[in-house]
């Protein structure tokens, strides 16, 4: 079961295009500045199944894209992962914001492993306020990094992510 603080159908700010973000309850970060400071508590969110989030998402004709934040979805690395799974075989771009670097998830749980496995694009490293900027596309500091997971993975290292629907540049 999931534990999440919320949904939004129709984001057009956690990554490219319409989305859902799905907010996850519980953080263990607690980064000074955090934009959702209220889902640093864990065990008060609304528990949802993976299967009833995906219906959700697949209600708006108009969403490709699937956003996982937070808090922290790497807490609950398992349950995404199952979510993640369910949206991938419906064709949704999966991206996600943590806290984590991307170096540390790889050498984590088997769970954050498969709940790598299922995202697109990660939105990595703690939103630190000395690197805040406002001018950043998807991101709060500078010190995040949007990541092209599969490419991670396959390199063994963090690989940026170079899509210009990533980096803000439309046509």
């Amino acid at each position: 079961m999931l534990d999440l603080a919320g949904i939004v159908s129709d984001s057009i700010v956690d990554g490219p295009g319409i989305r859902t973000t799905i907010f996850c309850q519980g953080c263990p970060h607690h980064c000074p500045g955090c934009q959702n400071p209220e889902t640093w508590p864990f065990g008060v969110g609304t528990p949802m199944d993976p299967e009833t989030v995906a219906q959700i998402v697949r209600q708006n004709p108009l969403v490709r894209g699937v956003t996982f934040s937070g808090g922290e979805p790497f807490a609950q690395a398992g349950e995404f992962a199952r979510l993640g799974r369910l949206l991938k075989a419906d064709g949704y771009e999966i991206a996600a914001y943590t806290g984590f670097l991307f170096e540390t998830l790889l050498e984590g749980t088997g769970e954050q492993r498969q709940l790598l496995e299922t995202i697109d694009v990660l939105v990595d490293g703690p939103f630190l306020m000395k690197e805040r900027s406002l001018e950043l596309n998807f991101r709060g500091s500078r010190n995040q990094r949007i990541l092209d997971v599969p490419e991670s993975l396959k390199k063994g290292t963090a690989v940026l992510q170079t899509s210009r629907r990533w980096l803000g540049e439309y046509e």
